[in-house]
């Protein structure tokens, strides 16, 4: 569900004020994802203003990170983003109905008998394979079109792309001229580790092979690689993780600002004496008499199992009335438990909102405490979070999504 946060941003029809529009939904829901559109344009601006002279675009694959990709691709191309990446087809769909004179580039590249659509949202596939190149040829010859395309090339990270020996074959075909290659692009695999020698090595074969590809614009540099400095840049650069407040640089503070807060519901105090057990497993032990409160996320909302906490380990943290509160017991599926004990009686009830994202507690943080990066943890985020928009940008957010919730 989605919720205009703004009331200017209202349709004119709806009777209700936006206020009320929003209480009664939140009404009904157990959590609260809000995501500030002016800070995403904010670190959009400011891995722009590292680039420069290259072009920033927005990686807007996974529904924007969790975020929504239509309220997301709207506000950045009003901050003048003019280049997207997704990854499917199917994420470009949606990023074209928001962004409708935008370049689209889908990462996961092109398959036979897919031209057709490719043609109607005008998007560019990536291509990383020889096969897909002379398949997305036939689809041009016999079709007439000529949206463009961009070719992949694998410098190290031995996943996607074109070898150097595939790569440098088709270098007849750009000299030739008429070509529809619009880009020629790499991946970094290790550019969050600032001298890993990885980075060094894929910069010197990138620069030698794009060099080839007369007039065609290159791209290297991802959220991290942004920050490597200006030999990664090239024409393009590609940030994703970064605009979303993820750290791209995590061997030092974090450069970007925080985007996503969420909150859920408790639904239930509860008072432990001293030696109860809490959740399944039975592995958590009140070692005093303790007062739970029961909050409305678990797996299911993407707040992952492996930020319980047992006798032995301390888990993760949420903030309760100001105040940080560890995690009592196991995760499970809809709920977990929350020690506030420590918290005056009338300052925690059934009903309130407690902050899993937010507050000091970030994506970072939460990802270290689930074992992996914050990538996974804003594209976990599930569905029953309902999702509001705040921002000057705040726009994005379609009537039918005001409508929907």
């Amino acid at each position: 569900m989605n919720i205009v946060s703004d009331p200017k941003l209202m349709p004119a029809s709806d009777p209700l004020s936006a206020e009320a529009n929003q209480a009664a939904a939140l009404a009904t829901a157990t959590g609260v994802l809000t995501v500030d559109l002016d800070a995403i344009v904010a670190n959009w601006r400011k891995l722009e203003k590292s680039a420069v002279p290259a072009e920033c675009a927005g990686v807007i694959k996974a529904n924007a990170y969790g975020c929504g990709v239509e309220p997301v691709a709207r506000a950045l191309a009003g901050a003048g983003c003019k280049t997207f990446f997704v990854a499917t087809l199917d994420e470009a769909r949606a990023a074209r109905a928001a962004v409708p004179q935008a370049t689209i580039y889908a990462l996961d590249g092109f398959f036979q008998n897919c031209g057709d659509a490719f043609a109607r949202i005008d998007c560019k596939p990536v291509i990383g394979d020889l096969n897909e190149l002379a398949e997305w040829d036939v689809f041009c010859r016999r079709s007439g079109w000529a949206g463009g395309v961009a070719i992949h090339i694998d410098t190290g990270m031995n996943r996607l792309g074109l070898t150097l020996t595939e790569a440098q074959g088709i270098i007849p075909r750009i000299n030739a001229g008429d070509h529809g290659v619009t880009l020629v692009m790499s991946h970094l695999a290790c550019a969050e580790t600032l001298n890993h020698p990885l980075n060094a090595k894929q910069l010197s074969t990138f620069r030698e092979i794009a060099s080839l590809f007369s007039n065609v614009p290159a791209s290297l540099a991802n959220s991290s690689g942004v920050f490597l400095g200006a030999p990664f840049q090239f024409d393009l650069v590609r940030p994703g993780a970064a605009l979303y407040g993820i750290n791209p640089t995590p061997e030092s503070d974090n450069p970007m600002q925080p985007v996503v807060e969420v909150k859920a519901r408790i639904v239930q105090i509860r008072n432990l004496e001293r030696g109860e057990s809490v959740g399944y497993g039975a592995n958590w032990t009140a070692r005093r008499p303790t007062r739970l409160a029961m909050v409305a996320a678990g797996y299911a909302d993407g707040y992952f199992r492996a930020a319980s906490s047992n006798d032995g380990t301390r888990g993760a943290e949420v903030v309760v009335a100001g105040k940080r509160c560890p995690v009592a017991g196991r995760i499970s599926m809809d709920l977990m438990a929350v020690d506030v004990t420590d918290l005056p009686n009338n300052a925690v009830r059934r009903g309130h909102m407690v902050t899993l994202i937010g507050e000091g507690i970030t994506v970072d943080e939460l990802a270290h405490h689930f074992g992996t990066i914050g990538y996974e943890v804003l594209t976990s985020l599930g569905p029953r979070y309902a999702r509001v928009y705040k921002g000057g940008a705040a726009e994005a957010v379609t009537d039918s999504a005001v409508a929907a919730s």
